[in-house]
């Protein structure tokens, strides 16, 4: 071999040391990309879980609003003449409502069974039908939702006809520490307070 074959070889390529360096850049690169990919992943999570327990909130208010809609009469507190047609086991009534079709009591407290999550609210009332309709018959106690704070649902009055609904929750995400979420509406109507 002659001394320009030589040189012409060991030029064309890599030395051990050079691929082991590029090995472990590679490595590192792809290292850094995955922590962001499971970061990014986390965060989603989060965010799809705070959409997820504000929705059920939203849900929750607009049932209430409806409710109050129909009314004849509503009572806020644990004191009033409208009694509740389910037992409480001790929860703490906070809304009643006297409609055409039946009482409606809306009560916070313990839950009825270790499947829910932190306090609860519950509704006591008619059944509401296929047609959406609140129906007659006998009133069913159900959790509307759970991982209340200890304010859970608060409704204060304002004059004769507006009523501020606020639910608040606390939950704890896979990812981070614990998370509170507060939904508020307001509810203009002739009440009967």
């Amino acid at each position: 071999m002659t001394k320009r074959e030589i040189e012409h070889r060991s030029v064309s390529g890599f030395s051990l040391v050079e691929l082991l360096l590029a090995l472990a850049l590679g490595l590192l690169l792809s290292t850094m990309m995955l922590q962001a990919l499971l970061a990014h992943g986390s965060t989603s999570e989060r965010l799809a879980r705070l959409l997820r327990e504000r929705t059920l909130q939203r849900r929750t208010l607009e049932l209430i609003r409806g409710e109050l809609l129909l009314a004849e009469r509503v009572e806020l507190g644990s004191t009033g003449s409208i009694l509740s047609s389910c037992s409480l086991g001790g929860r703490r009534p906070l809304l009643r409502m006297l409609t055409a079709k039946g009482t409606i009591t809306y009560s916070l407290g313990s839950p009825p069974s270790s499947i829910w999550r932190g306090l609860v609210l519950m509704r006591c009332g008619p059944a509401f039908g296929l047609d959406g309709q609140l129906g007659y018959g006998d009133s069913q106690n159900r959790v509307v939702i759970d991982a209340l704070t200890s304010k859970g649902l608060e409704a204060t009055v304002a004059g004769t006809s507006q009523l501020h609904l606020q639910l608040t929750q606390k939950f704890t995400p896979p990812s981070g520490g614990p998370q509170t979420i507060t939904s508020k509406a307001d509810l203009a109507a002739e009440l009967g307070l």
